[in-house]
């Protein structure tokens, strides 16, 4: 699967002026092969098949599409998973004028093989808590997500599906308040690296779930956000000290400048150039 231009369908035909398209695959986050953004409106998919898991949730209108020659649908408060090497196509569904729809395509890897035949029996997830972490990891990507930050709330993703698909699986958080602690410390060492999930969990010999859930029970908030709340700490420090807004960024650890101003806005209600100027009297 490529990734395609605006304008154009999976067949290279173009399509009609009434649907939009962007697609991009977000650096740093290898589990992730596209992200998918659409607005089809007048326009049916023929049937074709991914090498990739797709994760796909509908903001407006609604889907009805053939899984495996099954007839199956999407609407705004479920969650669709199409398994990889799996026939489907897609259409507007029956008495809508179209649909907004947001995928994400993750590497085979991501879930377990043996959940391909129960995502055919079970494509459609009714998950308030999934599809919001889904939404949520949709507008971070948008905007240029940190690798961990994206790579942790995708694993949430991803287990709650496997939970999904394989009920039974065991989603109680574990007793480790050792591995908490170790992780915290990584984090308080290492706040302006370029750290990546996969890293980390290497390092400390854990399952991203395991780190994920362990840390949160501790300390009430998921590593990622411990990780960001730390880097603003020291980006307000530094901007007292006079360091200039445009050099903070990279010294604290944040991926960009803009991913820098959205979270530190979100910390202070403010940006960086005016939390640094409101001390200059």
């Amino acid at each position: 699967m490529g990734i395609h231009e605006a304008g154009e369908s999976l067949d290279g035909e173009p399509l009609p002026a009434s649907c939009r398209v962007e697609a991009w695959k977000p650096p740093g986050i290898p589990e992730i092969s596209e992200v998918f953004h659409a607005r089809i409106v007048d326009y049916g998919y023929p049937t074709h098949s991914h090498d990739t898991w797709t994760v796909l949730i509908v903001d407006t209108g609604a889907i009805a599409y053939d899984l495996d020659s099954r007839p199956c649908g999407a609407v705004g408060d479920t969650v669709a998973i199409l398994p990889p090497g799996v026939t489907h196509n897609g259409e507007p569904a029956s008495g809508a004028p179209g649909f907004v729809k947001r995928v994400l395509y993750l590497e085979q890897s991501v879930l377990p093989v043996d959940l391909i035949g129960a995502a055919v029996d079970q494509t459609n997830i009714a998950d308030p808590v999934l599809r919001a972490a889904l939404s949520g990891l949709h507008e971070e990507l948008e905007t240029g997500a940190d690798p961990f930050a994206a790579s942790s709330a995708l694993t949430l993703v991803t287990e709650r599906i496997t939970n999904h698909l394989r009920p039974g699986t065991p989603t109680a958080v574990p007793d480790d308040p050792t591995t908490a602690t170790r992780l915290r410390l990584l984090l308080d060492e290492e706040t302006a690296e370029p750290l990546t999930l996969d890293e980390v969990a290497s390092r400390l010999g854990r399952s991203k779930p395991h780190l994920i859930r362990s840390f949160t029970a501790a300390y009430g908030v998921a590593p990622h956000a411990y990780l960001i709340g730390k880097r603003v700490e020291r980006a307000r420090k530094l901007l007292l000290d006079g360091v200039a807004p445009s050099d903070v960024a990279h010294r604290v650890g944040f991926y960009d400048q803009s991913h820098f101003s959205r979270h530190f806005k979100r910390h202070t209600s403010v940006p960086p150039a005016t939390f640094a100027a409101s001390h200059q009297r």
